[in-house]
């Protein structure tokens, strides 16, 4: 009698693995099916416009960051058409040097991208930032519809009411015009000559207290 109720008890617990394992790879797959479709853009961007000093500190930092698709380093807020780098750095043409984000606005959102920003660089130096100075590394956010305005103004002010920073933030917040792409070996610029002193001495160190201080924002 034990010997068949042993069979039987066997049967079931076989008959049970085999369903478990012939479920057990739909299930990663469709796991693994989720995945990309969250891995997925929505299929809607929206761009960002900042200024933080130099623009390749700028561009190694948001290109790290969940959400954002892609960062290009150039020229804005200034009146000359179509600089370059070298009059750009007169300091006489009205351009901060800056980055336009393109971003998915479902996986990261202008605040968040906001806070970024503040947290990245000294915003209550006026036209400068570090050893760089002049009004092309200016604080500067181009806002490009109303709620980007409304949300740059908002947070600068409650910033300023609670003063997280020692001194006032100084930023500019101005409609966006225009935008220059700056030269091709300005792109990429820390990914393509992190080796370089600059990089190493400016770049890198503001790259990993960033990494550090947003971890959960970070692309995978």
């Amino acid at each position: 009698m034990k010997r068949k109720i042993s069979a039987i008890v066997l049967g079931i617990l076989t008959l049970v693995v085999n369903i478990s394992c012939a479920q057990k790879p739909e299930n990663q797959k469709n796991t693994k099916m989720e995945n990309k479709e969250k891995d997925k853009p929505s299929g809607k961007t929206e761009i960002a416009t900042f200024g933080a000093g130099c623009f390749w500190c700028v561009e190694a930092v948001f290109q790290n960051l969940e959400g954002v698709e892609k960062v290009v380093s150039g020229y804005s807020g200034g009146s000359v058409p179509n600089p370059t780098y070298r009059a750009v750095c007169t300091g006489t043409t009205g351009h901060a040097e800056v980055c336009q984000i393109t971003y998915d606005p479902q996986k990261i959102t202008f605040e968040e991208l906001l806070e970024v920003f503040w947290k990245t660089h000294d915003p209550t130096t006026l036209n400068r930032q570090g050893a760089d100075e002049g009004t092309q590394y200016r604080s500067v956010v181009f806002y490009h519809n109303a709620e980007q305005k409304q949300l740059a103004e908002y947070w600068k002010e409650k910033l300023n009411a609670e003063h997280v920073f020692p001194n006032p933030i100084v930023t500019e917040i101005s409609a966006f015009s225009t935008f220059y792409p700056a030269e091709n070996y300005h792109q990429d610029y820390f990914n393509q000559n992190g080796y370089e002193p600059y990089c190493q001495i400016v770049i890198k160190p503001k790259l990993d207290k960033f990494k550090k201080a947003f971890k959960d924002k970070l692309k995978h």
